[in-house]
């Protein structure tokens, strides 16, 4: 790829990366600040989780990309440990999408029993499961599933193997047929289709039951209704985002190198990394609690400012009617009898 494709390349992942970690920092902070109990609410701590996993992805996930394309030599050991951080955290976001699924569809279908069920410490234990599973599937590469041939480098001299620092690439130690067979089509696609018969179902649920509810009712069913939309719109964005990419890894498994040009290859990552930066602009536009907190967060922005330049306005006058009075004191000493 040309020198400037790269910078240009760079340049886009360092917008993504700031995107991902200013909007999703203001995510959490509206979710746990500007909305009241809201971690009370199941929905809620897993869009946090979903937050946090997206943050990381600007703090983590992007500048591993721009390292793992060759530029910097590091041990294969290392190289693979960095390649895996990278799945974890795309696991991490697929978990919590699931989980968001399944609440979803036990608040509607069980509405007696929800309450008693989904208590916040058993919301926060399948938040902790949802990270402990992520990092089970994302680190399986460490125990034995990756590219061996680059990993060792003389079979007979596995002594001196682990010193050799080799140009460090994701492909070159994360084993194709792994990312194909199991991270695609187990990790990804497996969650992806059960998500969407959970949706499919809550939507058939919700219709029939507006359909056959009196209009008191209805103004809850369509809230419900509203924010399974926006939710479904994240699933469906994380979908389109992330696919492409693994479809790319299908073809570069399947039919070689030359399938996949480094161009199209690198608009997969971008495509991948940009999701993490799309889902807070959702949150705002589709979300009406969380529309709120983004409003109160700039309300007090805004009040925090004018704080500081009314301070300084004050001080000013301060300044200025004291070297007033000082001035009046001395021309009324020259003046007096």
């Amino acid at each position: 790829m040309a020198e400037w494709s790269w910078v240009v390349y760079t340049a886009l992942e360092v917008l993504i990366g700031v995107a991902c970690c200013l909007g999703n920092v203001l995510v959490v902070c509206a979710v746990c600040v500007g909305i009241r109990d809201s971690l009370r609410e199941p929905t809620f701590c897993f869009l946090v989780s979903l937050a946090v996993a997206d943050f990381l992805v600007g703090v983590a996930a992007v500048p591993l990309a721009v390292v793992l394309d060759g530029w910097v030599s590091l041990t294969p050991d290392i190289c693979l440990l960095l390649s895996c951080v990278v799945l974890v955290l795309t696991q991490a976001s697929v978990l919590s999408l699931l989980a968001i699924a399944v609440d979803r569809y036990l608040r509607l279908h069980i509405p007696l029993r929800y309450k008693a069920l989904a208590t916040q410490r058993r919301t926060w234990l399948a938040v902790s499961v949802c990270w402990i599973l992520s990092c089970l599937l994302g680190f399986t590469p460490l125990f034995g599933w990756h590219n061996y041939s680059s990993l060792t480098s003389d079979s007979t001299n596995t002594s001196s193997s682990s010193f050799i620092s080799t140009p460090c690439t994701f492909l070159s130690v994360i084993s194709l047929p792994f990312m194909v067979y199991f991270n695609f089509l187990g990790c990804v696609m497996a969650p992806l289709l059960v998500m969407m018969l959970l949706y499919i179902r809550i939507f058939w649920s919700l219709q029939g039951r507006l359909n056959e509810s009196c209009p008191q009712a209805q103004a809850s069913l369509l809230r419900e209704k509203r924010l399974a939309c926006s939710l479904a719109l994240v699933l469906i964005l994380f979908a389109s985002c992330w696919i492409p990419l693994h479809l790319m890894n299908c073809l570069l498994l399947f039919h070689g190198p030359q399938a996949v040009t480094q161009g199209t290859l690198y608009t997969g990552i971008l495509l991948s990394h940009a999701n993490s930066a799309i889902n807070p602009v959702v949150y705002a536009y589709r979300i009406p609690k969380i529309q709120q907190a983004y409003r109160q967060i700039w309300r007090r922005f805004l009040l925090w400012l004018n704080c500081c330049h009314g301070d300084k306005q004050v001080q000013r006058s301060i300044i200025s009617s004291q070297a007033n009075h000082t001035g009046t004191c001395a021309s009324g000493g020259k003046t007096a009898p």
